[in-house]
Protein backbone atom coordinates (compact mmCIF):
# COMPACT_ATOMS: atom_id res chain seq x y z
CA UNK A 1 0.00 0.00 0.00
CA UNK A 2 1.11 3.52 -0.69
CA UNK A 3 -0.06 4.52 2.78
CA UNK A 4 2.41 2.15 4.50
CA UNK A 5 5.87 3.28 5.49
CA UNK A 6 8.59 2.05 3.16
CA UNK A 7 10.71 0.47 5.87
CA UNK A 8 8.75 -1.21 8.71
CA UNK A 9 10.50 -1.70 12.03
CA UNK A 10 12.11 -5.15 12.28
CA UNK A 11 10.04 -7.64 14.25
CA UNK A 12 6.72 -5.85 13.59
CA UNK A 13 4.31 -6.67 10.74
CA UNK A 14 1.70 -3.95 11.52
CA UNK A 15 1.86 -1.08 9.01
CA UNK A 16 2.21 2.46 10.26
CA UNK A 17 0.12 5.45 9.06
CA UNK A 18 0.58 9.15 9.40
CA UNK A 19 -2.16 11.15 11.05
CA UNK A 20 -3.15 12.69 7.73
CA UNK A 21 -3.22 9.27 6.08
CA UNK A 22 -5.54 7.78 8.65
CA UNK A 23 -7.78 10.87 8.64
CA UNK A 24 -8.04 10.68 4.83
CA UNK A 25 -8.80 6.94 4.93
CA UNK A 26 -11.51 7.47 7.52
CA UNK A 27 -13.03 10.30 5.47
CA UNK A 28 -12.99 8.29 2.24
CA UNK A 29 -14.44 5.28 4.01
CA UNK A 30 -17.30 7.28 5.52
CA UNK A 31 -18.16 9.13 2.32
CA UNK A 32 -17.83 5.99 0.18
CA UNK A 33 -19.84 3.75 2.51
CA UNK A 34 -22.75 6.04 3.38
CA UNK A 35 -22.85 8.64 0.58
CA UNK A 36 -26.05 10.73 0.77
CA UNK A 37 -28.21 9.64 3.70
CA UNK A 38 -31.31 10.71 5.66
CA UNK A 39 -31.23 10.80 9.46
CA UNK A 40 -34.16 11.29 11.83
CA UNK A 41 -33.74 12.75 15.29
CA UNK A 42 -34.35 15.66 17.63
CA UNK A 43 -32.51 18.93 17.15
CA UNK A 44 -30.23 19.70 20.06
CA UNK A 45 -27.82 22.59 20.44
CA UNK A 46 -28.04 25.14 17.57
CA UNK A 47 -25.25 27.66 16.91
CA UNK A 48 -24.83 30.12 14.05
CA UNK A 49 -21.26 31.32 13.59
CA UNK A 50 -20.24 34.84 12.55
CA UNK A 51 -19.28 33.45 9.18
CA UNK A 52 -22.92 32.52 8.60
CA UNK A 53 -22.46 28.74 8.88
CA UNK A 54 -24.98 26.82 10.99
CA UNK A 55 -23.85 24.16 13.50
CA UNK A 56 -26.33 21.94 15.37
CA UNK A 57 -26.80 18.43 16.75
CA UNK A 58 -29.23 15.66 15.87
CA UNK A 59 -29.77 13.24 18.75
CA UNK A 60 -31.86 10.37 19.99
CA UNK A 61 -32.05 8.85 23.47
CA UNK A 62 -28.46 7.46 23.31
CA UNK A 63 -26.28 9.22 20.70
CA UNK A 64 -25.59 12.61 19.15
CA UNK A 65 -24.69 13.38 15.52
CA UNK A 66 -23.00 16.71 14.74
CA UNK A 67 -24.45 18.48 11.68
CA UNK A 68 -23.25 21.43 9.61
CA UNK A 69 -25.06 23.58 7.06
CA UNK A 70 -22.85 26.00 5.20
CA UNK A 71 -23.83 29.63 4.66
CA UNK A 72 -24.74 29.12 1.00
CA UNK A 73 -26.97 26.14 1.86
CA UNK A 74 -29.14 27.85 4.52
CA UNK A 75 -31.35 29.69 2.00
CA UNK A 76 -32.33 26.34 0.46
CA UNK A 77 -33.65 24.87 3.70
CA UNK A 78 -37.43 24.61 3.91
CA UNK A 79 -37.25 24.51 7.72
CA UNK A 80 -34.57 26.16 9.83
CA UNK A 81 -33.58 23.80 12.66
CA UNK A 82 -34.76 24.82 16.13
CA UNK A 83 -33.87 23.19 19.41
CA UNK A 84 -36.33 20.48 20.42
CA UNK A 85 -37.75 20.02 16.92
CA UNK A 86 -37.94 16.48 15.53
CA UNK A 87 -36.66 16.54 11.98
CA UNK A 88 -35.39 14.40 9.14
CA UNK A 89 -32.11 15.78 7.74
CA UNK A 90 -30.55 14.83 4.43
CA UNK A 91 -26.91 15.26 3.52
CA UNK A 92 -23.48 13.64 3.17
CA UNK A 93 -21.55 12.10 6.06
CA UNK A 94 -17.96 13.29 6.23
CA UNK A 95 -15.07 13.58 8.69
CA UNK A 96 -13.14 16.58 9.97
CA UNK A 97 -9.59 15.38 10.53
CA UNK A 98 -8.37 18.46 12.36
CA UNK A 99 -10.49 17.47 15.40
CA UNK A 100 -10.93 13.74 14.73
CA UNK A 101 -14.68 14.22 14.38
CA UNK A 102 -17.24 13.20 11.84
CA UNK A 103 -20.40 15.12 11.05
CA UNK A 104 -23.24 15.34 8.58
CA UNK A 105 -23.23 18.13 5.98
CA UNK A 106 -26.99 18.85 5.78
CA UNK A 107 -28.55 20.55 2.76
CA UNK A 108 -32.21 19.63 3.39
CA UNK A 109 -34.29 19.68 6.60
CA UNK A 110 -37.85 18.41 6.92
CA UNK A 111 -40.06 18.18 9.98
CA UNK A 112 -40.68 14.59 11.03
CA UNK A 113 -44.49 14.44 10.83
CA UNK A 114 -47.38 16.74 11.69
CA UNK A 115 -46.94 16.14 15.39
CA UNK A 116 -43.54 17.80 15.35
CA UNK A 117 -44.88 20.65 13.20
CA UNK A 118 -47.74 21.24 15.59
CA UNK A 119 -45.34 21.20 18.54
CA UNK A 120 -43.16 23.79 16.81
CA UNK A 121 -46.22 25.85 15.93
CA UNK A 122 -47.41 25.74 19.53
CA UNK A 123 -43.99 26.83 20.75
CA UNK A 124 -43.90 29.81 18.39
CA UNK A 125 -47.48 30.68 19.27
CA UNK A 126 -46.70 30.80 23.00
CA UNK A 127 -43.61 32.91 22.39
CA UNK A 128 -45.46 35.51 20.29
CA UNK A 129 -48.41 35.51 22.65
CA UNK A 130 -46.11 36.23 25.60
CA UNK A 131 -44.82 39.28 23.68
CA UNK A 132 -48.37 40.63 23.35
CA UNK A 133 -48.70 40.26 19.55
CA UNK A 134 -52.08 38.53 19.93
CA UNK A 135 -53.58 41.16 22.26
CA UNK A 136 -57.02 42.41 21.10
CA UNK A 137 -56.23 46.04 21.99
CA UNK A 138 -53.42 46.23 19.42
CA UNK A 139 -55.64 45.13 16.52
CA UNK A 140 -56.60 47.98 14.20
CA UNK A 141 -60.16 48.51 12.91
CA UNK A 142 -60.77 47.87 9.23
CA UNK A 143 -61.72 50.88 7.06
CA UNK A 144 -65.41 50.87 6.14
CA UNK A 145 -64.82 51.60 2.45
CA UNK A 146 -61.12 51.44 1.45
CA UNK A 147 -60.14 53.25 -1.73
CA UNK A 148 -57.20 50.95 -2.53
CA UNK A 149 -56.77 47.31 -1.46
CA UNK A 150 -53.40 45.55 -1.53
CA UNK A 151 -53.46 41.78 -2.10
CA UNK A 152 -50.47 39.57 -1.26
CA UNK A 153 -50.91 36.25 -3.08
CA UNK A 154 -49.90 34.25 -6.11
CA UNK A 155 -50.89 36.00 -9.36
CA UNK A 156 -51.55 32.75 -11.20
CA UNK A 157 -53.88 30.99 -8.75
CA UNK A 158 -57.65 30.97 -8.45
CA UNK A 159 -57.47 32.98 -5.23
CA UNK A 160 -56.84 36.35 -6.87
CA UNK A 161 -59.61 35.72 -9.41
CA UNK A 162 -62.07 34.93 -6.62
CA UNK A 163 -61.11 38.08 -4.73
CA UNK A 164 -61.39 40.34 -7.79
CA UNK A 165 -64.69 38.78 -8.81
CA UNK A 166 -66.14 39.24 -5.34
CA UNK A 167 -64.97 42.84 -5.11
CA UNK A 168 -66.46 43.60 -8.52
CA UNK A 169 -69.83 42.15 -7.43
CA UNK A 170 -69.97 43.95 -4.07
CA UNK A 171 -68.22 47.30 -4.51
CA UNK A 172 -65.53 47.78 -7.20
CA UNK A 173 -62.26 49.14 -5.74
CA UNK A 174 -58.70 49.68 -6.95
CA UNK A 175 -56.55 46.61 -6.25
CA UNK A 176 -52.74 46.42 -6.06
CA UNK A 177 -51.37 42.86 -6.35
CA UNK A 178 -47.97 41.95 -4.89
CA UNK A 179 -47.06 38.55 -6.39
CA UNK A 180 -45.40 36.11 -3.96
CA UNK A 181 -44.74 32.40 -3.61
CA UNK A 182 -47.44 30.92 -1.38
CA UNK A 183 -45.52 27.77 -0.40
CA UNK A 184 -41.97 26.51 -0.25
CA UNK A 185 -38.76 28.06 1.01
CA UNK A 186 -39.39 31.46 -0.66
CA UNK A 187 -42.88 31.88 0.79
CA UNK A 188 -42.02 33.44 4.17
CA UNK A 189 -39.41 35.99 3.00
CA UNK A 190 -41.47 37.10 0.00
CA UNK A 191 -44.66 37.56 2.05
CA UNK A 192 -42.73 39.52 4.70
CA UNK A 193 -41.18 41.77 2.03
CA UNK A 194 -44.58 42.33 0.41
CA UNK A 195 -46.18 43.49 3.68
CA UNK A 196 -43.24 45.76 4.45
CA UNK A 197 -43.25 47.07 0.86
CA UNK A 198 -46.93 48.06 1.02
CA UNK A 199 -46.29 49.93 4.28
CA UNK A 200 -43.37 51.85 2.74
CA UNK A 201 -45.47 53.25 -0.13
CA UNK A 202 -46.33 56.96 0.03
CA UNK A 203 -50.03 57.82 0.43
CA UNK A 204 -51.26 59.58 -2.69
CA UNK A 205 -48.04 58.88 -4.63
CA UNK A 206 -47.60 57.57 -8.16
CA UNK A 207 -48.12 54.08 -6.71
CA UNK A 208 -50.51 54.90 -3.88
CA UNK A 209 -50.36 53.21 -0.49
CA UNK A 210 -53.28 50.79 0.08
CA UNK A 211 -55.81 51.38 2.84
CA UNK A 212 -56.18 47.64 3.51
CA UNK A 213 -54.00 44.54 2.93
CA UNK A 214 -55.29 41.02 2.25
CA UNK A 215 -52.85 38.09 2.58
CA UNK A 216 -54.54 35.18 0.81
CA UNK A 217 -53.84 31.59 -0.18
CA UNK A 218 -55.96 28.57 -1.01
CA UNK A 219 -56.23 25.45 1.10
CA UNK A 220 -53.50 22.82 1.51
CA UNK A 221 -51.67 20.58 3.93
CA UNK A 222 -49.86 21.89 6.97
CA UNK A 223 -46.58 21.58 5.08
CA UNK A 224 -47.95 23.69 2.21
CA UNK A 225 -49.18 26.37 4.61
CA UNK A 226 -46.07 26.31 6.78
CA UNK A 227 -44.64 29.49 5.25
CA UNK A 228 -47.42 31.44 6.97
CA UNK A 229 -46.40 29.94 10.33
CA UNK A 230 -42.91 31.43 10.16
CA UNK A 231 -41.99 33.93 12.83
CA UNK A 232 -40.77 36.49 10.28
CA UNK A 233 -44.21 36.62 8.62
CA UNK A 234 -46.00 36.98 11.97
CA UNK A 235 -43.74 39.84 13.03
CA UNK A 236 -44.15 41.59 9.67
CA UNK A 237 -47.95 41.43 10.10
CA UNK A 238 -47.68 42.75 13.68
CA UNK A 239 -45.50 45.67 12.54
CA UNK A 240 -47.85 46.68 9.70
CA UNK A 241 -49.41 50.13 10.08
CA UNK A 242 -52.05 49.21 7.47
CA UNK A 243 -54.98 47.07 8.68
CA UNK A 244 -54.52 43.48 7.47
CA UNK A 245 -56.90 40.58 6.80
CA UNK A 246 -55.49 37.05 6.76
CA UNK A 247 -57.24 34.62 4.41
CA UNK A 248 -54.92 31.58 4.34
CA UNK A 249 -56.40 28.17 3.62
CA UNK A 250 -59.96 27.04 4.21
CA UNK A 251 -62.15 27.63 7.23
CA UNK A 252 -60.62 24.73 9.17
CA UNK A 253 -57.01 25.79 8.46
CA UNK A 254 -55.37 27.95 11.10
CA UNK A 255 -51.93 29.49 10.75
CA UNK A 256 -49.84 31.75 12.96
CA UNK A 257 -50.66 34.78 10.81
CA UNK A 258 -54.35 34.44 11.75
CA UNK A 259 -53.60 35.25 15.40
CA UNK A 260 -51.51 38.33 14.60
CA UNK A 261 -53.64 39.85 11.83
CA UNK A 262 -56.30 42.46 12.55
CA UNK A 263 -59.06 40.25 11.13
CA UNK A 264 -59.18 36.61 10.04
CA UNK A 265 -61.29 35.48 7.09
CA UNK A 266 -62.19 31.80 6.67
CA UNK A 267 -61.63 31.96 2.88
CA UNK A 268 -60.20 34.46 0.37
CA UNK A 269 -63.73 35.17 -0.88
CA UNK A 270 -64.81 35.96 2.67
CA UNK A 271 -61.84 38.36 2.94
CA UNK A 272 -63.20 40.32 -0.02
CA UNK A 273 -66.60 40.42 1.68
CA UNK A 274 -65.02 41.77 4.87
CA UNK A 275 -63.07 44.39 2.93
CA UNK A 276 -65.99 46.23 1.27
CA UNK A 277 -69.74 46.52 1.85
CA UNK A 278 -72.39 45.69 -0.75
CA UNK A 279 -72.89 48.75 -2.92
CA UNK A 280 -76.56 48.10 -3.64
CA UNK A 281 -77.32 47.48 0.04
CA UNK A 282 -75.50 50.71 0.92
CA UNK A 283 -77.51 52.63 -1.67
CA UNK A 284 -80.74 51.07 -0.42
CA UNK A 285 -79.84 51.93 3.17
CA UNK A 286 -78.99 55.51 2.15
CA UNK A 287 -82.31 55.88 0.32
CA UNK A 288 -84.15 54.44 3.30
CA UNK A 289 -82.44 56.84 5.69
CA UNK A 290 -83.26 59.75 3.36
CA UNK A 291 -86.90 58.70 3.27
CA UNK A 292 -86.97 58.38 7.06
CA UNK A 293 -85.41 61.82 7.40
CA UNK A 294 -88.01 63.32 5.06
CA UNK A 295 -90.84 61.62 6.94
CA UNK A 296 -89.45 62.77 10.27
CA UNK A 297 -89.15 66.36 9.05
CA UNK A 298 -92.67 66.30 7.61
CA UNK A 299 -94.12 64.79 10.80
CA UNK A 300 -92.32 67.38 12.93
CA UNK A 301 -93.69 70.24 10.84
CA UNK A 302 -97.19 68.77 10.98
CA UNK A 303 -97.04 68.30 14.76
CA UNK A 304 -95.86 71.86 15.27
CA UNK A 305 -98.55 73.17 12.91
CA UNK A 306 -101.21 71.29 14.85
CA UNK A 307 -99.78 72.56 18.13
CA UNK A 308 -99.86 76.12 16.79
CA UNK A 309 -103.49 75.72 15.72
CA UNK A 310 -104.42 74.35 19.14
CA UNK A 311 -102.72 77.26 20.88
CA UNK A 312 -104.35 79.78 18.55
CA UNK A 313 -107.79 78.42 19.47
CA UNK A 314 -106.99 78.93 23.18
CA UNK A 315 -106.06 82.60 22.68
CA UNK A 316 -108.80 85.25 23.27
CA UNK A 317 -110.19 87.27 20.40
CA UNK A 318 -108.67 90.72 19.70
CA UNK A 319 -111.99 92.47 20.39
CA UNK A 320 -112.17 90.83 23.82
CA UNK A 321 -108.66 92.01 24.65
CA UNK A 322 -109.51 95.61 23.70
CA UNK A 323 -112.85 95.89 25.55
CA UNK A 324 -111.37 96.75 28.98
CA UNK A 325 -108.79 99.25 27.63
CA UNK A 326 -111.56 100.96 25.64
CA UNK A 327 -113.71 101.31 28.78
CA UNK A 328 -110.81 102.75 30.77
CA UNK A 329 -110.06 105.19 27.94
CA UNK A 330 -113.67 106.39 27.90
CA UNK A 331 -113.67 106.94 31.65
CA UNK A 332 -110.38 108.84 31.57
CA UNK A 333 -111.58 110.93 28.62
CA UNK A 334 -114.66 111.98 30.61
CA UNK A 335 -112.59 112.88 33.68
CA UNK A 336 -109.85 114.72 31.79
CA UNK A 337 -111.56 118.19 31.21
CA UNK A 338 -112.55 118.59 34.85
CA UNK A 339 -109.07 117.51 35.95
CA UNK A 340 -107.45 120.06 33.66
CA UNK A 341 -109.67 122.87 34.97
CA UNK A 342 -108.96 121.96 38.58
CA UNK A 343 -105.22 121.78 37.86
CA UNK A 344 -105.15 125.23 36.26
CA UNK A 345 -107.13 126.72 39.14
CA UNK A 346 -104.80 125.21 41.73
CA UNK A 347 -101.72 126.54 39.95
CA UNK A 348 -103.28 130.03 39.60
CA UNK A 349 -103.87 130.10 43.34
CA UNK A 350 -100.28 129.06 44.03
CA UNK A 351 -99.03 131.73 41.62
CA UNK A 352 -101.01 134.47 43.35
CA UNK A 353 -99.68 133.41 46.72
CA UNK A 354 -96.09 133.45 45.44
CA UNK A 355 -96.59 136.87 43.82
CA UNK A 356 -97.92 138.26 47.06
CA UNK A 357 -94.85 137.07 48.96
CA UNK A 358 -92.42 138.30 46.29
CA UNK A 359 -90.57 141.58 47.06
CA UNK A 360 -88.42 143.72 44.69
CA UNK A 361 -85.34 143.47 46.91
CA UNK A 362 -85.59 139.71 47.02
CA UNK A 363 -85.99 139.59 43.25
CA UNK A 364 -82.95 141.84 42.73
CA UNK A 365 -80.75 139.73 45.01
CA UNK A 366 -81.90 136.55 43.23
CA UNK A 367 -81.12 138.09 39.83
CA UNK A 368 -77.69 139.28 41.03
CA UNK A 369 -76.85 135.86 42.39
CA UNK A 370 -77.81 134.22 39.09
CA UNK A 371 -75.81 136.82 37.12
CA UNK A 372 -72.67 136.18 39.19
CA UNK A 373 -73.04 132.48 38.72
CA UNK A 374 -73.40 132.86 34.94
CA UNK A 375 -70.33 135.11 34.80
CA UNK A 376 -68.27 132.50 36.69
CA UNK A 377 -69.48 129.81 34.31
CA UNK A 378 -68.75 131.93 31.21
CA UNK A 379 -65.23 132.71 32.46
CA UNK A 380 -64.55 129.00 32.98
CA UNK A 381 -66.02 128.05 29.63
CA UNK A 382 -63.48 127.98 26.76
CA UNK A 383 -64.61 127.95 23.16
CA UNK A 384 -61.29 126.83 21.67
CA UNK A 385 -61.82 123.03 22.02
CA UNK A 386 -65.27 123.45 20.54
CA UNK A 387 -63.87 125.48 17.64
CA UNK A 388 -61.19 122.84 16.99
CA UNK A 389 -63.81 120.10 17.09
CA UNK A 390 -66.01 122.07 14.69
CA UNK A 391 -63.06 122.62 12.34
CA UNK A 392 -62.21 118.90 12.38
CA UNK A 393 -65.83 118.02 11.68
CA UNK A 394 -65.92 120.55 8.87
CA UNK A 395 -62.76 119.10 7.26
CA UNK A 396 -64.15 115.56 7.57
CA UNK A 397 -67.40 116.73 5.96
CA UNK A 398 -65.47 118.32 3.08
CA UNK A 399 -63.50 115.11 2.47
CA UNK A 400 -66.66 113.01 2.52
CA UNK A 401 -68.32 115.47 0.13
CA UNK A 402 -65.41 115.24 -2.31
CA UNK A 403 -65.42 111.42 -2.16
CA UNK A 404 -69.19 111.33 -2.67
CA UNK A 405 -68.96 113.67 -5.68
CA UNK A 406 -66.15 111.57 -7.20
CA UNK A 407 -68.08 108.35 -6.64
CA UNK A 408 -71.23 109.86 -8.15
CA UNK A 409 -69.29 111.12 -11.19
CA UNK A 410 -67.66 107.70 -11.68
CA UNK A 411 -71.04 106.01 -11.39
CA UNK A 412 -72.58 108.39 -13.94
CA UNK A 413 -69.66 107.77 -16.34
CA UNK A 414 -70.07 104.02 -15.95
CA UNK A 415 -73.82 104.24 -16.58
CA UNK A 416 -73.22 106.53 -19.59
CA UNK A 417 -70.74 104.01 -21.07
CA UNK A 418 -73.23 101.18 -20.51
CA UNK A 419 -75.96 103.20 -22.21
CA UNK A 420 -73.66 103.98 -25.18
CA UNK A 421 -72.75 100.30 -25.51
CA UNK A 422 -76.41 99.34 -25.35
CA UNK A 423 -77.30 101.94 -28.00
CA UNK A 424 -74.51 100.63 -30.27
CA UNK A 425 -75.84 97.10 -29.78
CA UNK A 426 -79.34 98.33 -30.61
CA UNK A 427 -78.08 99.96 -33.79
CA UNK A 428 -76.23 96.76 -34.70
CA UNK A 429 -79.29 94.54 -34.15
CA UNK A 430 -81.73 96.99 -35.79
CA UNK A 431 -83.01 96.28 -39.24
CA UNK A 432 -81.82 99.78 -40.24
CA UNK A 433 -78.29 98.44 -40.51
CA UNK A 434 -79.57 95.71 -42.83
CA UNK A 435 -81.17 98.32 -45.07
CA UNK A 436 -77.81 100.03 -45.37
CA UNK A 437 -76.38 96.88 -46.94
CA UNK A 438 -78.84 97.02 -49.88
CA UNK A 439 -81.94 95.39 -48.47
CA UNK A 440 -85.44 96.90 -48.34
CA UNK A 441 -88.66 96.44 -46.31
CA UNK A 442 -91.93 96.23 -48.23
CA UNK A 443 -95.18 97.19 -46.53
CA UNK A 444 -98.78 97.31 -47.62
CA UNK A 445 -101.47 98.98 -45.50
CA UNK A 446 -98.99 99.08 -42.57
CA UNK A 447 -98.18 95.36 -42.70
CA UNK A 448 -94.86 93.87 -43.77
CA UNK A 449 -95.00 91.87 -47.02
CA UNK A 450 -92.80 88.77 -47.04
CA UNK A 451 -94.12 86.71 -50.01
CA UNK A 452 -94.93 87.29 -53.68
CA UNK A 453 -98.54 86.22 -53.26
CA UNK A 454 -99.07 88.86 -50.56
CA UNK A 455 -97.56 91.57 -52.82
CA UNK A 456 -99.81 90.54 -55.74
CA UNK A 457 -102.96 91.05 -53.67
CA UNK A 458 -102.22 94.77 -53.01
CA UNK A 459 -102.28 97.68 -55.41
CA UNK A 460 -100.06 100.07 -53.47
CA UNK A 461 -96.74 98.99 -51.98
CA UNK A 462 -94.46 101.03 -49.73
CA UNK A 463 -90.78 100.21 -50.05
CA UNK A 464 -88.49 101.44 -47.27
CA UNK A 465 -84.81 101.99 -48.15
CA UNK A 466 -81.95 103.10 -45.98
CA UNK A 467 -82.46 106.78 -46.94
CA UNK A 468 -86.28 106.87 -47.10
CA UNK A 469 -89.52 105.25 -48.31
CA UNK A 470 -91.07 104.97 -51.81
CA UNK A 471 -94.64 104.06 -52.81
CA UNK A 472 -95.30 102.12 -55.97
CA UNK A 473 -98.49 101.34 -57.96
CA UNK A 474 -101.72 103.36 -58.33
CA UNK A 475 -104.81 103.16 -56.18
CA UNK A 476 -107.66 101.17 -57.74
CA UNK A 477 -105.58 99.47 -60.36
CA UNK A 478 -104.77 95.90 -59.94
CA UNK A 479 -101.61 94.70 -61.52
CA UNK A 480 -102.18 93.05 -64.83
CA UNK A 481 -100.99 89.60 -65.35
CA UNK A 482 -99.07 88.89 -68.44
CA UNK A 483 -100.50 86.02 -70.39
CA UNK A 484 -98.09 83.48 -71.46
CA UNK A 485 -98.02 83.30 -75.22
CA UNK A 486 -97.40 80.09 -77.00
CA UNK A 487 -94.19 80.09 -78.98
CA UNK A 488 -94.66 80.04 -82.79
CA UNK A 489 -94.80 76.71 -84.46
CA UNK A 490 -91.31 75.82 -85.68
CA UNK A 491 -92.47 72.90 -87.73
CA UNK A 492 -90.77 69.53 -87.82
CA UNK A 493 -87.50 68.50 -89.30
CA UNK A 494 -88.75 64.96 -89.84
Amino acid sequence: MSDLLDDPIPGQNTPEYTVSDISGEVKRTLEGTFGRIRVRGEVGRVFKARSGHLYYDIKDDRNVLACTTWKGQISGLSVVPEEGLEVVVTGRLTAFGAQSKYNLNVDEVAVAGQGALMALLEKRKKQLESEGLFAPERKKPLPYLPQIIGVVTSPSGAVIRDILHRLRDRFPRKVLIWPVAVQGANCAPEVSRAIEGFNKLTPGGALPRPDLIIVARGGGSIEDLWGFNEESVARAVAASDIPLISAVGHETDTTLIDYVSDRRAPTPTAAAELAVPVRMELLAWTNEQGARLSRAATDAVQRRSQRLRDLSRALPRPDTLLESPRQRLDQISERLPNALIRGVQNRRVKLLDSAARLRPSTLRSFVATRRDRWRNLSSRLSLRPIQRELQTRHETLNRLTERLNAAQAARLDRLRQQMDATDRLRETLSYKATLGRGYAVIRAEGEVITTKSQAASHTVLEIEFADGSLKTGAPGKAPTKKTKQNPPDQGSLF
